[in-house]
């Protein structure tokens, strides 16, 4: 079993960076995947960044160039750093892990951008 934590979601302007944390209940780098998935609403969840336990990264198309995710073994987090954003980077942030084969969720926080 696997907990995480979200933190770090809120209000920002068009514009303006933010940084989301994920406090994990495990060795980060132990991890096949952890990483961010975001879901607008009345949308389907989506991929924004992930890193595998070897350090390659997958990123949405839609956030290259804006955001980059780095592991903290020492505290056991993952955080996304999140620049330039736009409304449309709007929504639920989910922190993401599968370990052995199974998929662990955050709860989310929310990232709210206005224009």
């Amino acid at each position: 079993q696997v907990q995480l934590v979200e933190s770090g979601g809120g209000l920002v302007q068009a514009g303006g960076s933010l940084r989301l944390s994920c406090a994990a209940s495990r060795d980060v780098f132990s991890m096949n995947y952890i990483g961010w998935y975001r879901q607008a609403h009345g949308k389907e969840r989506e991929l924004v960044q992930q890193i595998m336990s070897g350090g390659r990264t997958n990123t949405a198309d839609s956030v290259k160039g804006r955001v980059s995710i780095w592991r903290d073994g020492a505290k056991n987090t993952v955080s996304l750093q999140m620049n330039s954003l736009q409304p449309p980077d709007t929504g639920v942030y989910y922190c993401y892990a599968q370990v052995g084969g199974l998929d662990y969720w955050g709860k989310g926080t929310l990232v709210t951008v206005s224009s």
